[in-house]
């Protein structure tokens, strides 16, 4: 670590908990953000100020108006470009010593391994089931950590998944595929601006808790936030062993690592 990284990392550095050692695994740590908007857009911020070596934005969206009251990565200028190429500028702009890759097409198939394979946190900053199904079953195919949130209306939620823990839930067991669940977006249903930022900033937090190897994970637990009055629960999500994707007989066409 040279004199300037020195420096600018000092605060970090003052903490027993990260040190010189820690700040060094984050230095060489690449983190996947899977969405470069609400959710993505502090996350990424975040992780970039903190010094991770590599951050790769996946987006395959434009700027709208619409965005900018809660997706801090970009600006009026930016309305109508890529996000991922908005928010590299930005990036860039906040620490040139971090490295920025832009996928701006929707990450699926072997695009999505390839992404997820390079990458030793995956941070689910997307905001369709689909989408998050299919980052789910990449990352227990590869054994990667997968930091998943949400944010609508006033309410957040906060999860980790880690593969590499046995006893780790999945998304899978958490919202099953099949279930007949209720798909709510923030164009539908509006979202509270801070609180995108809240929850993203939690997402980094935790993705450099993982990486780092300090302080306790959110791993298996479901983080509920109500940013109205900031109630906020911690709900134990069981592994299920019937688990379509990480369970003990996942369908055929499908591989578990446990």
């Amino acid at each position: 670590m040279n004199d300037q990284e020195l420096l600018r990392y000092s605060r970090h550095l003052l903490l027993a908990e990260i040190g010189i050692e820690g700040q060094a695994r984050i230095r060489g740590a690449t983190v996947l953000v899977v969405g470069a908007g609400g959710l993505g857009s502090p996350a990424a911020l975040y992780l970039v100020s903190a010094g991770v070596g590599r951050v790769v934005l996946a987006d395959g969206d434009r700027v709208d108006l619409s965005n900018l009251q809660r997706q801090i990565l970009h600006r009026e200028t930016a309305v109508g470009r890529l996000k991922v190429e908005s928010g590299r500028e930005t990036l860039a702009a906040l620490n040139s010593e971090s490295v920025v890759d832009a996928i701006g097409v929707r990450l699926e198939g072997l695009t999505l391994d390839s992404a997820v394979a390079r990458a030793d946190v995956i941070l689910d900053c997307s905001d369709n089931f689909a989408t998050r199904h299919a980052i789910n079953r990449a990352c227990v195919r590869l054994c990667k950590p997968l930091v998943s949130g949400a944010a609508v209306r006033f309410d957040g939620q906060l999860v980790v998944f880690d593969s590499r823990d046995p006893d780790s839930p999945c998304y899978e067991c958490l919202f099953p595929q099949a279930s007949e669940l209720e798909e709510v977006r923030c164009a539908e249903l509006g979202v509270f601006a801070p609180l995108t930022g809240i929850i993203g900033t939690m997402q980094a937090a935790e993705a450099l808790k993982l990486i780092g190897g300090f302080g306790q994970s959110l791993t298996g637990e479901l983080l509920l936030l109500d940013a109205r009055d900031l109630a906020v629960q911690r709900i134990r999500i069981p592994r299920d062993p019937e688990c379509l994707v990480c369970g003990k007989n996942p369908p055929v066409g499908t591989t578990t690592l446990t």
